[in-house]
């Protein structure tokens, strides 16, 4: 193993997608993770569409480089092995709705009892107080409640981001999280309990750039009535032959963009003058940029706007994303052959150290596929370990379905 985070140990508890892309993001970087799923069926998002080779595609993309361990936490002896396990781990991980971790016996009290200076780590929906925190949560009920789906809406219907968006940037927030209070442990010796909320995380995310309106007490802008309604007019535009990216806001890339679509008035325009101007007009600007755009296609309009060094980028679909040739060069999209699932195709972690390189990533697991072996690392004999399987209480590979 190498990558910054080598010789620190993660217990992973969480299902579908925040929790284990926190969990994956801290096994790219180096980490052991052993992840605990429940014998019969595992993890949901094994069991979801887009399978082949017996893993699901979204398994496979927020699983990879983990142990697998089969527990029963709802028996004793499967809450026994689960702490066990946490005595050897640094780093604890689990999403389940507020008040089911205690109840099941692995709360934040009986995990510290037998590793004091652990990261007990929680990921909620709603948050961890309230009327709301122990609702069912989605990443779409997250989009609806933050005002994601109405900044979405641009002041119109709202709308969904068409991907789980909260989901996935919870499991960042998560991750950066977990090794911030890795860094205070090492500093001054004592563990912490780290809560993330899905809800927390998105506003946040939101705050930095679409609350202009709402930043300055007593002076809030209803979306519909002023110019952070006109800042969620979309950026996209139609060429002759597709679409594309244009981004002109300073004085000099908007000077740019007049200059490549041969509009030399709109720099005398005085609705255009200013960055300020150009806000306030932003639905003008835009319209009469649009007007000019689909009189070529994006090939041609990529290299006219770069020869004046204005900000753009033809939109590309999914089956044309990874073969751009600067997500070539950079290297983000890698192949490998799983050994079940074949040859796949993934993204590497995006973050490069030049001191710790991480490895390769390793495979996800079958369901599992390590139970034996991190049991055996905890101390159970060949005998326990049978018992436990025998009893249902743990699995191996071959149980998987």
């Amino acid at each position: 193993m190498s990558g910054p985070l080598h010789g620190f140990r993660v217990i992973d508890l969480t299902t579908m997608i925040s929790g284990p892309l926190a969990a994956m993001t801290l096994a790219d970087q180096g980490a052991e993770v052993i992840k605990i799923e429940q014998p019969e069926g595992g993890d949901l998002s094994r069991r979801v569409a887009g399978r082949r080779g017996g893993f699901s595609a979204s398994f496979l993309n927020n699983n990879r480089g983990k142990k697998s361990v089969t527990l029963n936490l709802k028996d004793p002896r499967g809450i026994e092995a689960a702490l066990r396990l946490c005595k050897g781990a640094d780093v604890f991980v689990q999403n389940f709705r507020p008040g089911v971790i205690d109840r099941l016996g692995l709360g934040e009290a009986a995990v510290r009892a037998v590793r004091p200076d652990i990261i007990y780590t929680s990921i909620a929906g709603f948050g961890f107080t309230g009327d709301w925190a122990r609702k069912p949560v989605y990443d779409p009920l997250i989009q609806a409640l933050s005002g994601l789906a109405s900044v979405q809406g641009g002041g119109g219907r709202p709308r969904l981001v068409r991907t789980i968006l909260p989901d996935k940037l919870t499991g960042i927030q998560t991750a950066q999280a977990i090794t911030a209070a890795l860094l205070a442990r090492a500093r001054s010796g004592e563990g912490s309990h780290v809560q993330v909320s899905m809800l927390d995380t998105v506003l946040a995310f939101l705050w930095s750039s679409d609350m202009a309106g709402h930043t300055f007490v007593g002076d809030e802008v209803a979306p519909e009535k002023g110019a952070q309604a006109q800042s969620f007019v979309e950026l996209i535009y139609q060429t002759a032959d597709g679409w594309m990216a244009v981004s002109a806001h300073t004085d000099r890339t908007w000077a740019g963009l007049a200059a490549a679509v041969n509009r030399p008035d709109w720099l005398s325009d005085p609705r255009f003058a200013t960055v300020a101007a150009r806000e306030e007009n932003k639905p003008a600007r835009l319209d009469l940029t649009q007007s000019e755009l689909l009189k070529d296609t994006t090939e041609n309009w990529m290299q006219r706007l770069g020869a004046h060094d204005v900000p753009c980028a033809p939109v590309l679909t999914r089956d044309q994303v990874y073969r751009h040739s600067q997500v070539v060069a950079n290297g983000i999209v890698i192949e490998g052959d799983h050994p079940q699932a074949g040859r796949i195709r993934q993204t590497r972690t995006p973050a490069r150290f030049s001191a710790t390189p991480p490895g390769a990533p390793g495979p996800a697991r079958r369901l599992g596929e390590d139970t034996r072996d991190v049991l055996a690392q905890a101390g159970y004999d060949a005998d326990s370990i049978n018992r436990l399987i025998a009893d249902g209480i743990a699995t191996d590979a071959q149980d998987m379905p």
